[in-house]
C-alpha cells in the first residue's frame, strides 16, 4: 500500500524536518501481501524466525536447506513443517528454539488458532496480539510483518536500533533516543508512522555523520 501524494505533503508540512529528508530519500515504496518472494503469510513468519540473529548467508543457507526437505522448492506448508522429524529440521541447521518456534507457528495455524488467512482484517494492535503469543516471534518480528508483509502504514518500531540512528539523525542528536522518546517524536508523523520508519531506515544506512 503506497500513501497519497497529498497525504505526502500533509506529512511534510507537520514535519518540515522529515519532509526535507522524504525528498533526499528513495520514494516509500509501499508494500503489501502481494509483495515479495513468501508465497503466504506462514512462510514470511517462518521465514523471520529462521533469520533471527543470523547473518543473511547462513540465514539463507538454513532456509533453503528447509525448503529442500520437501517436495518443490517452497517453504514446508504447515502439515509438511510439523511431519518433519526434529533430527531433519536439526540437520537443516536450525536451533532447537528455531525448530520449536516454527513447530508452534505451524501448529497455531494447522489447528486454526492462528487464522493467517483472516488476519489481516484485524487491527494492527490485534495482530501483533496474536502473533506474540507465537513462540519466537516478538513485537519487532509483527511489526515488521505488519509493514513488509501487510503493508500497514502506521507502525512505529520504536525498539529498533536502525530507526532509533536514524531518528538520531535526523535530529541532530549526540545519542539514540530511547523507546519512548521516539514514540513521542513519531506522534506527528501519525497516520503514517510506517512512511517515517522507512525514512529513518535510510538515513540510518547512509554515510556517518550524515543529518
Amino acid at each position: 500500500m503506497k500513501p497519497r501524494r497529498g497525504e505526502l505533503a500533509a506529512l511534510a508540512r507537520r514535519d518540515p524536518v522529515l519532509g526535507a529528508a522524504l525528498r533526499r530519500v528513495p520514494p516509500y515504496p509501499g508494500f503489501s501481501s502481494r509483495t515479495g518472494s513468501y508465497r503466504s503469510h506462514f512462510h514470511a513468519l517462518a521465514r523471520a524466525i529462521v533469520y533471527q540473529q543470523l547473518a543473511g548467508a547462513a540465514a539463507k543457507t538454513i532456509h533453503d536447506r528447509v525448503c529442500a526437505l520437501t517436495p518443490g522448492r517452497a517453504f514446508p506448508r504447515p502439515p509438511e513443517l510439523l511431519a518433519l522429524s526434529d533430527a531433519r529440521l536439526r540437520g537443516a541447521g536450525l536451533s532447537r528454539n528455531k525448530l520449536l518456534a516454527l513447530r508452534d507457528l505451524a501448529g497455531r495455524v494447522e489447528d486454526g488458532s492462528l487464522a493467517l488467512t483472516r488476519i489481516a482484517r484485524l487491527s494492527d494492535e490485534a495482530i501483533v496480539e496474536r502473533l506474540v503469543e507465537v513462540r519466537g516471534i516478538g513485537a519487532w518480528s509483527a511489526q515488521m510483518f505488519l509493514i513488509f508483509r501487510l503493508g500497514r502504514l502506521d507502525v512505529m518500531p520504536a525498539t529498533d536500533l536502525g530507526v532509533q540512528e536514524g531518528l538520531r539523525r535526523l535530529d541532530g542528536l549526540a545519542e539514540r533516543p530511547k523507546p519512548k522518546q521516539l514514540e513521542q517524536r513519531a506522534e506527528v508523523w501519525r497516520p503514517l508512522r510506517s512512511v517515517a520508519t522507512w525514512v529513518l531506515y535510510r538515513l540510518a544506512d547512509g554515510p556517518v555523520g550524515s543529518s
